[in-house]
């Protein structure tokens, strides 16, 4: 798990800034010296040491080659291996911040900000789920941002194709999907239940959760275990049915519901009261399972050209005060 870079990755760019480091790689900011191109080069440590970690690089390459064109997923444009044959080097489009960090600073997001991110962010994965495709780990700091607040969905690495599920032959046992998905504050009471087959009703649950945190400036459910996560939202959603229970095949979801304290529940409007009822709404309908990405309104204008571009235009308006570019 080595920081330096190989030879022939220096000779191609030229490294400006560490933007990040974890447990699988580190991530800078540098030129690409033939074109002079900003970007940002990601060296995963030991890519393919098991196959769980084989897996979600493969997923990743694979994933951003097939949606890479769309203009709000992430293009990657390169990828390159290490001298050792273990590392791999993955170069993406240079983006300034991620939400995460933006939410943080609660001064910068004003609401025409706010409606262009989420108009991005559901053409975005409208288009995953065309493709028959499951992000399974839309969180903030995947959300990638420009000073410009262009949008850019990252992270493939626990993206799942449906179609591998739905097109199984008969009579063969169909492969489960994983329970081990998404940060545990942006994860579906599915997941949290253990559900082995799910729909793009995960997906669905993760942007109502990113909405509400801009709203909010703070995680809507952020629970300190599984079980927390679960107790907090089943303070604020209605309970499951027995039916609903049943469907998702698990036993431990029985066990966990018959077994959790009812409490008064705090209604979604009390969390969001000083939000637009539109928007209040836009999150009760994805946590309600609706598939909101071709009827909600943010939809709607991007589906009219002149609707959509009137809300750019109206970005482009805005004072410097109120642009990202000010705060980034």
């Amino acid at each position: 798990m080595s920081e330096d870079v190989d030879s022939h990755i220096i000779e191609r760019y030229d490294l400006h800034k560490r933007l990040g480091k974890g447990a699988y790689g580190i991530v800078w900011k540098a030129i690409d010296r033939q074109v002079r191109e900003t970007v940002a080069l990601k060296k995963i440590f030991d890519a393919f040491r098991n196959q769980t970690d084989a897996q979600r690089t493969f997923r990743e390459i694979m994933f951003l080659q097939e949606f890479g064109r769309h203009p709000n997923i992430i293009k990657l444009f390169d990828v390159l291996k290490a001298d050792n044959n273990r590392d791999i080097y993955l170069v993406f489009e240079f983006m300034e911040a991620d939400l995460h960090n933006v939410i943080k600073k609660l001064t910068i997001l004003k609401d025409i900000h706010k409606k262009y991110i989420m108009c991005q962010l559901f053409r975005a994965v409208r288009f995953l789920h065309s493709g028959n495709v499951l992000h399974r780990d839309l969180k903030p700091s995947n959300i990638l941002l420009d000073a410009d607040c262009r949008v850019k969905l990252a992270d493939f690495g626990l993206a799942r194709s449906l179609s591998q599920i739905e097109d199984y032959p008969e009579g063969q046992t169909v492969p489960e999907l994983t329970e081990y998905v998404a940060t545990r504050w942006y994860r579906s009471p599915e997941i949290l239940l253990s559900a082995k087959c799910y729909t793009k009703g995960v997906d669905m649950w993760s942007l109502g959760c990113i909405l509400a945190e801009m709203l909010l400036g703070h995680a809507l459910f952020p629970g300190s275990s599984t079980i927390n996560q679960i107790e907090r939202i089943m303070n604020t959603i209605l309970r499951p049915s027995k039916s609903d229970v049943e469907s998702i095949g698990s036993q431990y979801a029985s066990s966990v519901l018959e077994k959790m304290p009812r409490r008064p529940q705090k209604p979604l409007e009390l969390y969001l009261m000083n939000s637009d009822p539109q928007a209040i709404d836009l999150v009760q309908r994805t946590f309600n399972g609706e598939d909101v990405l071709n009827s909600c309104t943010a939809v709607i204008l991007m589906d009219k050209p002149f609707q959509f571009k009137r809300l750019q235009f109206q970005m482009a308006l805005q004072s410097s005060s109120t642009k990202l570019s000010a705060n980034l």
